[in-house]
């Protein structure tokens, strides 16, 4: 197979900015796809070609698959990253790549279609003899299958998407009275993100860590692995922070989860990168799910191994053996990995927080490392994804790792969004954290964020340049000014004067023009007042349903509908009891933060 010349990224964000790194290092081409509302993205800013998809949503645009085969087609790539969510884990996309004779970047589709499959995974990993966490072999067909299950093994149960991954379409059930509800909601969030909605259950554990193995193989049957993760530091099932190695992991349980991910990896013929995720409690292991692509956390396995795991993705790619043996992977020190998402932790409410970034200086120093998908300036949309970057710091010993990213979370300036940030310093300087006592459940059930915003402290404001002064000849300065010629994007060079610039006003990211100033970091937003019955939303978004109407009467705590912001659906309850006398939203809705949607009168 030849060495691979011009890659497509089938991304957006910080992975796409990943891969286009890798990329240039290697001196292959890189092609970036963009919707109308990334088109000055960071991504777009730092490929070699760029093409529009067009459409908002990622539905129109980076889950369209004709659109992104025809810009394949277009650019004369050879091969496609797809990254991680999106198509990444999507068997019928990965067969159109290779169908038309060009390179898919990831694991061969019949590997996707049994591992990317949550349910034929657990079957594929019990025939190589690794046991998971008990659970359903068949798809869910209503949720009296979520009673049956929870009345068989025993409550809590949780109901998992399929196809999907990252902790969306994931609803913990806690009694038979609330499978219908959950149900119904992980299906409508794991088709919005995932375009499947089939759901399975599986029991769930009460206090595990969840320790993933990272994996990678070549097309000559050879597959190692590559050190575990622990993640167990979550909310809403979503990762907050990673580290490799695992605290207090015994070295023979650590041998013999890389054992049984590497069986369930030649089990399906497996190529590429990929994680095979496990619980863990009280010294035993089980398998969880197989994650078919590169994960977001993938950096803490590249610091202590010394692996560029992208690089070597695209090297198996090729049709190049793998340049390690198992014996040849050698881990050194401690690494750990805080996900900078655009979300306000608002005591533990974690909002989405989607908006203009105004500053956005990352730390700097000895074992430090930010892969970023935004600069200062750059809009963080709440149709996407809202992870904002990932910083990464690597020490001698977890508790210098643990030192040095407290100092880096500090010495971090962001502002015209809330972030995770203020989240990720209270989990790491807690000492159940330091201790390794936390769990997968330990930060919505025990960390106390009581008082924990969304900013760390105040950033410096950007200032517009000063005036150009009393020159008799105007200066005339450098604008690069982005141009779309049948949909493929360039760059053109043009030197204007000065006072054109101002005049203009231009925004976004292209070199030389001037940055947006940033906005004031805004709270959560929230009702009106405490207890009026003006229920408002928090953040901006979409209404995907509305559970009431005018008439009813509800408890204080109802759902009165549902919100949907940056892939995530969030439920919006009454301050009070009362009857519904006015509902001012209806499904598919554009809301802002403070919007009221409902008014109840109280009771």
């Amino acid at each position: 197979m030849a060495v691979l010349s011009k890659i497509l990224i089938a991304n957006r964000g910080e992975i796409a900015v990943r891969v286009i790194r890798a990329c240039q290092e290697l001196g292959i081409v890189s092609v970036a796809v963009y919707s109308d509302l990334d088109r000055d993205a960071l991504h777009v800013r730092l490929a070699d070609e760029a093409y529009a998809l067009g459409g908002t949503t990622a539905a129109e645009s980076y889950l369209n698959t004709e659109k992104i085969l025809e810009v394949i087609e277009r650019s004369g790539a050879d091969g496609v990253h797809p990254g991680y969510g999106f198509f990444s884990e999507n068997t019928d996309f990965a067969r159109a790549i290779t169908d038309r004779g060009v390179t898919f970047i990831g694991p061969p589709p019949e590997a996707i279609e049994v591992m990317g499959d949550k349910v034929s995974s657990r079957i594929a990993a019990q025939e190589a003899g690794v046991q998971g966490v008990p659970g359903t072999t068949e798809f869910l067909t209503s949720a009296d299958g979520v009673v049956a299950f929870g009345e068989e093994f025993g409550w809590p149960v949780a109901i998992k998407a399929a196809y999907g991954g990252g902790g969306r379409g994931m609803r913990v059930v806690n009694s038979g009275g609330e499978a219908a509800s959950a149900f119904a909601s992980a299906q409508s969030e794991a088709l919005k993100g995932f375009g499947r909605d089939e759901c399975y259950v599986e029991r769930y554990l009460t206090w595990p860590r969840h320790v993933e193995m990272q994996i990678i193989g070549d097309q000559h049957g050879n597959v190692v692995w590559v050190g575990e993760r622990d993640c167990s530091a979550q909310r809403r099932h979503q990762k907050l922070i990673e580290e490799s190695p695992a605290f207090k992991f015994p070295a023979e349980t650590r041998q013999a989860m890389g054992d049984a991910a590497v069986k369930v990896a030649k089990a399906c013929g497996y190529y590429n990168a990929g994680t095979v995720e496990f619980l863990y409690q009280d010294g035993e292991f089980w398998f969880l799910e197989m994650n078919t692509r590169l994960q977001v956390e993938h950096p803490v396995t590249e610091l202590v191994s010394g692996i560029d795991l992208v690089r070597e993705q695209i090297r198996v790619a090729s049709g190049e053996p793998l340049s390690f043996t198992q014996d040849e992977v050698d881990l050194r020190g401690h690494a750990i990995e805080v996900r900078v998402n655009a979300e306000n932790p608002a005591g533990g409410k974690f909002l989405p927080s989607p908006g203009r970034i105004g500053t956005l200086v990352p730390p700097q120093g000895f074992g430090v490392r930010w892969d970023g998908g935004y600069e200062s300036g750059d809009e963080v949309s709440q149709y996407y994804d809202n992870l904002v970057g990932k910083l990464i710091v690597w020490g001698s010993d977890r508790t210098t790792a643990i030192d040095r990213m407290k100092r880096a979370v500090r010495e971090f300036r962001i502002d015209g969004i809330a972030t995770t940030l203020p989240a990720d310093l209270a989990i790491l300087e807690h000492p159940d954290f330091v201790a390794g006592d936390h769990s997968t459940k330990w930060v919505e059930d025990r960390l106390d964020l009581s008082g924990v915003t969304g900013t760390l402290g105040e950033a410096a404001t950007v200032e517009p340049a000063p005036a150009a002064g009393d020159e008799p000849v105007e200066p005339k300065v450098r604008r690069d000014v982005d141009v779309e010629v049948n949909g493929k994007r360039f760059q053109v060079a043009m030197w204007v004067p000065e006072s054109q610039l101002v005049a203009a006003a231009p925004t976004g990211g292209a070199a030389g023009s001037a940055k947006a100033r940033p906005r004031r970091a805004t709270g959560s937003g929230g009702p009106m007042a405490a207890g009026t019955g003006a229920i408002a939303v928090p953040m901006q978004g979409t209404i995907v349903k509305v559970d009431v109407a005018v008439g009813d009467t509800v408890e204080a705590g109802a759902v009165v509908c549902v919100l949907e912001a940056m892939k995530m659906e969030n439920n919006i309850t009454s301050d009070v009891a009362g009857t519904v006398a006015e509902v001012k939203v209806e499904a598919g809705q554009a809301v802002g933060p403070g919007d009221v949607v409902v008014v109840i009168t109280p009771t």
